[in-house]
């Protein structure tokens, strides 16, 4: 028998996949499927990172973002309220917050194996 819909509140979500300079709370967890939020504070940048074998989908709930990615990290998409942003498996990434309000973000995640993968930084091109 399936299980029926589940809600999960504010207060369930869980610390989750830790980045330096980025807060993410996981609100679902099951196979193939990762969701939840990530807070990024004013003027930060996160860590060097990728999601392994995960694709990803952004939307900027509020606030802005800057992500860095490619060959030396120079290449450069900026997004803001309402975007969406496709990051897919395994490219390294850092997520920045040029704005002065903390940015807030919806992140869903398809894929099997780790969520989160720290890395000191992009290969050389």
């Amino acid at each position: 028998m399936a299980e029926g819909v589940r809600r999960i509140g504010p207060d369930e979500r869980e610390a989750a996949d830790p980045t330096p300079g980025m807060a993410r709370e996981r609100a679902i967890d099951v196979d193939g499927l990762w969701s939840g939020l990530v807070t990024t504070e004013p003027h930060m940048t996160s860590g060097w990172h990728h999601h392994g074998e995960h694709e990803t989908s952004i939307y900027v709930v509020d606030g802005s973002m800057r992500m860095e990615f490619g060959a030396d990290g120079t290449e450069v998409v900026e997004a803001k309220a309402g975007d969406f942003l496709h990051v897919p498996a395994h490219v390294v990434h850092r997520e920045g917050n040029p704005g002065d309000a903390a940015s807030h973000l919806v992140v869903t995640r398809s894929g099997r194996g780790p969520v989160t993968v720290n890395v000191e930084g992009p290969s050389g091109g």
